[in-house]
């Protein structure tokens, strides 16, 4: 016959155990953060911001186009440890425009900034980059445990200058469906949207649709080329996968940059942007946090829009979004 008193003072003496294991787990924990921070404080110490080099090693560069989920890939990478978002430079812009559009036919000509061979001009385009990094993110860009994310997708029109002057940066090529793209850009820029500038007049979002999915296929056709031809650790992720698997996503992302990462901070990064907690007040329509809906460009634009987005970005659907 079993002894109702024993069975009970053995589970009182088990989940006592129990309590003094998380107790000493908890405390281990608390210590091995106090360690981290103090690294961290005297790795701060050591660097001051003083004039040490920018490491290209360092830098993560975001490049695709615009409305593609990259502020929000951005900042969940700007919150791990160790790292910092520069918040679209416009570098690439600058760059892109400056080669490909205004001095599209001065490549060869030696007075042209950008022109004549490239060993003449590529090394002062890695030291300006380098430089207003330096400036600028002084401990992320010099000190080896720590990273500059780029939030670029404006700026993929120079992603090719930038990946031969920094071939030993990390890329991510970010892509998302051409019509969620196209619709989110038309919201972006109705009236009273958020869009601080080109409000359209309502009612001709008709008029727009094609020069936004050419505005995709320019931007995208740019950044694929510099991800094609980069030397550096890289990765492609799309939008909807993220969205899908946040966690999974994010992990399979830093893994293949060979960034390293705790688990737990990474799991609470991605609880702290998921949409879901988001206030309800800072998104939906107008808003720069508008939808994360996967698919919702069937709400949004008319079949005929539809149609025009899929013949302009024919290629990209048959790639990344064949069903």
């Amino acid at each position: 016959m079993r002894n109702p008193l024993g069975a009970l003072l053995r589970r009182l003496r088990h989940e006592e155990e129990l309590k003094l294991t998380r107790e000493r787990v908890a405390r281990q924990q608390r210590e091995i953060e106090s360690l981290r921070r103090r690294m961290e404080e005297l790795e701060e110490r050591a660097v001051g911001g003083d004039g040490l080099p920018a490491r290209p090693e360092n830098f993560v560069w975001i490049f695709g186009t615009g409305r593609s989920g990259s502020t929000w890939l951005g900042r969940m990478l700007r919150d791990l440890r160790g790292n910092t978002l520069w918040n679209e430079p416009l570098v690439g812009y600058m760059l892109g425009q400056l080669y490909h559009v205004r001095g599209e036919y001065l490549h060869d000509n030696p007075n042209f900034l950008l022109g004549g061979p490239k060993e003449t001009w590529l090394p002062s385009v890695r030291r300006f980059i380098l430089d207003a990094a330096a400036a600028k993110f002084p401990r992320h860009a010099a000190v080896p445990s720590r990273r500059v994310v780029v939030k670029e997708p404006h700026g993929s029109m120079g992603a090719s200058i930038i990946s031969e002057a920094l071939p030993e940066s990390r890329m991510i090529l970010l892509v998302r469906d051409p019509r969620d793209v196209v619709a989110s850009r038309l919201d972006a820029h109705r009236s009273g949207s958020w869009a601080r500038k080109g409000v359209r007049p309502d009612g001709r979002e008709d008029e727009y649709v094609e020069r936004d999915a050419r505005v995709y296929v320019r931007d995208m056709g740019h950044a694929e080329a510099a991800y094609e031809m980069h030397p550096g650790p890289k990765t492609t992720v799309r939008y909807e996968d993220l969205r899908a698997d946040p966690l999974g996503g994010m992990r399979a992302l830093l893994s293949a940059l060979s960034i390293p990462f705790r688990e737990e901070d990474l799991a609470a990064v991605v609880e702290r942007h998921a949409w879901e907690n988001i206030p309800e007040e800072e998104k939906g329509p107008g808003k720069i946090r508008r939808k994360a809906k996967p698919g919702g460009w069937r709400e949004d634009l008319t079949p005929e829009q539809a149609k025009a987005v899929e013949r302009v970005a024919a290629s990209y659907i048959e790639r990344f979004y064949p069903d």
